[in-house]
């Protein structure tokens, strides 16, 4: 294959929430540690995220709400991350990448990103006068050597590794809750399919792993079948 393996790990509700809201003021990883019945068991979240792959792929947007351009800079780690961005990661956000990778690759389709004005040894940017993440990712691996890496995303740009059949498997944390509103993002947002002409783009998955956790917790695992 041409590209890394990719994993899709996510933290959802019952009802496949990944945020409390549709707020960019809301967000899981900073209000369930506030909600009795969840905070209980969302270490569990955490410790599995631990184990995951050396690279992660991350969107700009998400990165924003959970505060990365105004953190304090983190301690280095043997984990690389690829994140996609045009307008949400400022100089200090960058930064903070920088900072916590081994390797920080931005794609990006803003010719004026300020991460083009910086200097950091291991900061590299993939231009793409148009997103392709089938490029990208083919990129990733032939110029950065990932063979494997996790996608945490938001859900628009989850919906577009799904439709361009870009995700391998699905590993999937579901946290005791149901959220609800038409308007909070979900696994898997972006355009919804109109005709049976477009069925051929659904997703498709094999059970590989069903655990049941601690604290009302679960833990499901698929394989996507293309």
């Amino acid at each position: 294959m041409d590209r890394p393996v990719t994993t899709l790990f996510m933290l959802m509700s019952v009802d496949g929430k990944i945020s409390t809201g549709a707020s960019d003021q809301l967000d899981a990883d900073k209000d369930f540690p506030k909600i009795a019945g969840v905070k209980e068991g969302l270490h569990q979240y955490y410790e599995i995220e631990q184990t995951t792959d050396l690279w992660s792929l991350n969107s700009g947007r998400v990165q924003a709400k959970i505060g990365v351009n105004t953190r304090e800079m983190p301690h280095k780690t043997p984990v690389s991350f690829a994140v996609v961005d045009n307008r949400h990661l400022k100089e200090h956000g960058i930064r903070y990448f920088c900072a916590l990778s081994k390797q920080f690759v931005l794609v990006t389709s803003n010719k004026d990103h300020p991460a083009f004005e910086m200097e950091e040894d291991n900061l590299h940017i993939i231009y793409q006068s148009e997103l392709s993440l089938k490029d990208a990712l083919a990129r990733l691996k032939s110029e950065f050597g990932c063979e494997r890496i996790t996608i945490q995303t938001g859900g628009t740009l989850n919906g577009l590794f799904l439709r361009e059949k870009l995700i391998d498997y699905i590993d999937i944390v579901v946290a005791p809750i149901l959220i609800g509103g038409k308007d909070t993002s979900t696994l898997i947002d972006g355009p919804s399919l109109l005709t049976e002409g477009e069925l051929s783009k659904l997703g498709v998955l094999e059970l590989q792993e069903c655990v049941v956790l601690e604290d009302s917790y679960l833990r499901l695992r698929y394989a996507a079948i293309h």
